[in-house]
């Protein structure tokens, strides 16, 4: 076990100041670690960032929205990625086909007992990815990178030098990618039987015939549909296929770039955009543990806040998990059968986390403290993990014996000097900076229902009859 006592009195008063010279003190200090490591507080800057207002974008948000894109023609994209949940949807696991509601989303979405392969529990294995900022991803997508810039560069999504998907082997260019990683990515959601294909539509045949085929139903009228004019207006005669259906899905994902922040603000000289509070807990952020931090920075570095590399550590592994006829989750080693990679998963942006919960791959946390406090010290977190916090729809079979598997992976990497994390032992309120220092990461665009409606389509009956018309039990806000 890797534990680091930080704390002192010397430290304590340090790190909790006083007045308006403790607030100097503690902006000069921050100062100097924004500085040490070049941030600029946008993330965004260098980058093409499509309108929401293009009509790429409004044809894509329209697709985004269809359940004719589901192989039963009862999900949609934003079954799972709603932009008043975050890019999410509120829920650790998804429910992606045969929920008893098909309209309702986030909490209170449940599968019907009906549904082909209903065992009670959600049946989608992993946390939904948020889509916002996904425009600003330049090396992989999803939580093992299955999507992944076989040459990243910074700024450009993935649209250059080609992109490996499931459709390709590993490390081996899918030249049907599409333009960048979103595209790509958009292209497999609609694969998945437990989110968006089912487990009748085109069974057997392969994931081209598949697309194919959902790109028929709106040509064929098979659904009674406007949607070849829609194609029409924005990529010319006769060009509804999956490409561009895609192709236009990633423009509408792309533009959801929310990067305003009150950290941003601050980093370009507003002392007064975020508090105190936060002030120390970007400290405990950007120091290293030798300096009396957290060295939150060595995996979510930059202003996109991640390395977009694979650590292990050691997060929950709640329901049945994406392990090949095991019910455990063995992360990026599925992709680059590396048994180094064995539990590791992709470092999430903390741009607006506080949005995007729950938190883990499985969404094995539902508050922001939670998940902090076990970053900070996962040797304490997993032995005292507290299953109540989940719903009943998230199975908890081997969640102790899985997570303890993942636990002594991480201590192992350790010794081996794979990872540098250590666990610290933290007090309250060093956790409490934490949190408040990771909501001034949080766009207030993110939080206002009018401020997102131009993500949010007005029409509801869209080109189709099969738009998805969302409602959410627990408020007005979809």
């Amino acid at each position: 076990m890797h534990v680091k006592v930080i704390m002192s009195s010397l430290v304590l008063a340090l790190l909790v100041g006083c007045g308006h010279d403790g607030d100097k003190n503690i902006d000069d200090e921050v100062s100097v670690l924004i500085s040490s490591y070049a941030l600029t507080g946008d993330p965004s800057t260098n980058r093409t960032i499509p309108s929401i207002n293009s009509p790429k974008a409004q044809l894509g948000m329209k697709l985004f929205y269809t359940k004719g894109l589901g192989g039963d023609k009862d999900s949609a994209c934003v079954t799972c990625h709603h932009p008043v949940l975050g890019g999410g949807d509120n829920l650790s696991l998804s429910v992606g086909v045969g929920a008893v509601i098909e309209d309702l989303l986030g909490e209170g979405r449940l599968h019907d007992a009906s549904s082909a392969h209903y065992d009670g529990f959600a049946p989608v294995p992993r946390n939904a990815p948020s889509t916002l900022n996904i425009a600003l991803w330049d090396s992989v997508l999803f939580w093992d990178g299955r999507v992944q810039s076989i040459t990243p560069n910074a700024g450009e999504n993935g649209s250059v030098g080609g992109i490996r998907t499931p459709d390709s082997a590993f490390g081996f260019v899918d030249l049907s990618a599409g333009a960048n990683l979103t595209v790509a990515q958009a292209r497999f959601p609609v694969t998945s039987p437990e989110e968006m294909k089912g487990f009748v539509f085109e069974a057997g045949n392969s994931n081209d015939v598949l697309r194919t085929a959902l790109a028929t139903r709106f040509v064929s009228q098979t659904i009674t549909n406007t949607w070849q004019n829609e194609f029409d207006s924005v990529y010319g005669t006769n060009s509804v296929n999956f490409p561009n259906i895609v192709d236009a899905i990633g423009e509408y994902e792309r533009s959801q770039v929310f990067v305003n922040t009150p950290w941003k603000a601050y980093v370009q000289g507003d002392t007064s955009a975020i508090s105190t509070e936060a002030k120390h807990g970007a400290k405990l952020f950007f120091s290293s543990y030798e300096a009396g931090g957290m060295n939150c920075v060595m995996c979510h570095s930059g202003d996109f806040f991640t390395d977009e590399s694979f650590h292990v550590a050691a997060m929950p592994q709640v329901g049945r998990g994406k392990g090949d006829g095991v019910e455990d989750d063995f992360g990026r080693m599925r992709e680059s059968s590396d048994s180094v990679d064995k539990y590791a998963f992709r470092t999430p942006t903390l741009l607006n986390v506080e949005m995007t919960g729950p938190w883990g791959h499985a969404g094995g946390y539902t508050s922001l403290r939670a998940v902090v406090t076990h970053m900070v010290n996962p040797d304490t977190a997993v032995p005292g993990y507290d299953l109540s916090q989940l719903d009943s729809m998230v199975k908890t079979t081997n969640t102790a014996s899985n997570t303890a598997l993942a636990l002594a992976q991480l201590n192992a990497n350790r010794t081996a000097g794979i990872s540098p994390h250590q666990s610290v032992i933290a007090t309250d309120g060093q956790i409490d900076n934490l949190v408040e220092f990771l909501k001034t990461l949080t766009d207030p665009c993110t939080k206002d229902r009018n401020c997102l409606s131009p993500w949010i389509p007005d029409n509801l009956s869209g080109p189709d009859s099969l738009q998805l018309n969302a409602v959410d039990q627990a408020s007005s806000l979809l």
